[in-house]
């Protein structure tokens, strides 16, 4: 069976740097489908600028037209609280049972991993995949070098044959490109154009996404 891929996040919005990380690790890793799971309450950050729901629609929007993303809300539809992706993976597994699933992590999300919810059980759910851009590398340090170390897999086949367990690096196009900048060129009144999908762009303008409350209207 093909591994399944997850990827959480805020998706606060989703750009194209995501959407491109994420085509290259199913081209190259051989997933049968990637689930994109925005996140409800992020456990480690503020709450998202926009509702999970507006999120999810970006999402849709985003991956339309390609059949191996899907969107998928059960953190929006678990119960208050943190959103863990260790109860994501649960999730995941209950609904899988032996399928191998690959949780996908970008190099810096991965150097925090230690700081994750019961961190150190995840690898027991899921296998982690860490895109790594050119001439980044992880630091010869701390818990998640020795976690690298001790379950780190040289080829894609560790994905393939087993459930969980392995910790694979993979190379992804570097594209500077963060939420953090779009939204605040949004709040500047600057084009978000070719940074995320067009139909993207165009929903954030029309609902008037991350745009100051106090920002007149010039659509009329």
């Amino acid at each position: 069976m093909k591994p399944i891929g997850i990827f959480g996040g805020t998706f606060d919005p989703v750009h194209q740097g995501h959407l491109r990380s994420a085509l290259e690790m199913h081209e190259a890793l051989g997933f049968e489908r990637i689930h994109f799971v925005p996140c409800a309450q992020p456990a480690h950050r503020a709450a998202p600028r926009v509702s999970g729901e507006q999120r999810l629609v970006l999402l849709e929007l985003a991956v339309a037209g390609q059949p191996a993303f899907v969107c998928d809300d059960r953190e929006l539809r678990r119960a208050s609280g943190p959103s863990y992706m260790y109860d994501t993976l649960l999730s995941f597994r209950g609904q899988y049972r032996d399928r191998p699933l690959c949780l996908l992590l970008g190099l810096d999300a991965f150097v925090g991993f230690s700081r994750w919810h019961r961190w150190a059980e995840i690898c027991d759910l899921a296998h982690l995949v860490i895109a790594r851009r050119p001439g980044a590398d992880l630091p010869e340090r701390g818990d998640e070098y020795a976690l690298y170390k001790t379950r780190g897999a040289e080829t894609v086949s560790a994905l393939h044959q087993h459930a969980a367990g392995s910790v694979l690096i993979t190379t992804v196009t570097q594209l500077e490109i963060s939420a953090t900048d779009i939204r605040a060129r949004l709040a500047a009144g600057r084009s978000i154009r070719y940074l995320v999908p067009d139909a993207v762009a165009d929903y954030i303008e029309t609902q008037r996404f991350y745009v100051p409350r106090w920002a007149p209207d010039l659509s009329d």
